[in-house]
């Protein structure tokens, strides 16, 4: 799409896995079990019923962990001024065309509120 982005930069909060810097844009693709998907969707209750790991107990209380930090780090990213795009990791890998599709509409409206002519697309 012709966009500049960085992988993995090490000197923000959590670690993005693209970060597009001129435009101060964070984005992460959530594994959905390290990130719980199904914990913050459905719950507590129904993720220890569908959960195939035997100490429940245990992982539902690292995954909570994980909530909070994946919480903590969007907002310190976005009190520092970067927009934090979050997808996950499944719905990439049923989608990859959509996904990026998406980021690089993301992109296009952050370069227009940045003033840059026809979002910055250097197509149009």
């Amino acid at each position: 799409m012709g966009f500049r982005y960085r992988k993995y930069v090490k000197g923000l909060p959590g670690r993005p896995d693209i970060v597009f810097p001129r435009e101060r844009i964070a984005v992460f693709v959530d594994g959905d079990f390290w990130h719980a998907r199904v914990l913050r969707e459905q719950g507590h209750d129904d993720w220890a019923q569908r959960s195939p790991v035997r100490n429940t107990t245990y992982w539902s209380t690292k995954l909570a962990r994980n909530v909070r930090r994946d919480l903590e780090v969007t907002s310190l990213l976005e009190k520092e001024g970067w927009l934090v795009v979050r997808f996950w990791e499944s719905d990439v890998r049923r989608a990859v065309a959509d996904t990026a599709a998406e980021v690089g509409r993301v992109v296009g409206l952050r370069r227009m509120q940045l003033g840059e002519p026809n979002g910055g697309h250097p197509w149009r």
